[in-house]
């Protein structure tokens, strides 16, 4: 379980004294209680391997979007310190698809819809999405749905 994952490692950051790293994983483990709580769960129950995937992928996503904000502001230093975060926690996530690696995915998908044009296009990603269950990022399934509807 990730989970069980997560709360072995705090020990080891602790104990080699690694700063950000245990920060970065006594953070997970909270929006992981944060999640049980949201989902009417107690705070002491485990999530799914699925369910706590989930999770760290929000995570990657907000680091992403700070690191991109702090870059506008001209702000290097903690633009440096997200992206540290971020890698970090990516090492948790299976490894993300190519465009190489979807596009035989989504002209199947494409072909068991029928046609589609260009308007429904967010009906193919979605359909893409739900198969390869954040195997992919979105903007890559995006990207690859609207070259095959072109």
């Amino acid at each position: 379980m990730i989970q069980d994952d997560i709360r072995n490692e705090i020990k080891q950051a602790m104990l080699a004294k690694e700063e950000t790293r245990l920060s970065v994983l006594r953070g997970l483990l909270a929006a992981f209680v944060n999640e049980l709580v949201a989902t009417k769960r107690k705070p002491d129950e485990l999530l799914s391997d699925e369910e706590a995937l989930g999770v760290i992928r929000r995570q990657v996503k907000q680091r992403k979007d700070s690191i991109e904000q702090y870059t506008k502001g001209k702000r290097p230093d903690l633009a440096e310190a997200e992206q540290a975060e971020l890698e970090l926690l990516e090492a948790y996530l299976p490894k993300i698809m190519s465009r190489d690696e979807i596009r035989p995915i989504a002209e199947a998908k494409l072909a068991e819809m029928g046609a589609l044009d260009k308007s429904k296009s967010g009906i193919l990603v979605g359909a893409i999405m739900k198969e390869l269950k954040g195997k992919a990022d979105g903007g890559d399934v995006k990207a690859v749905a609207e070259e095959l509807l072109a």
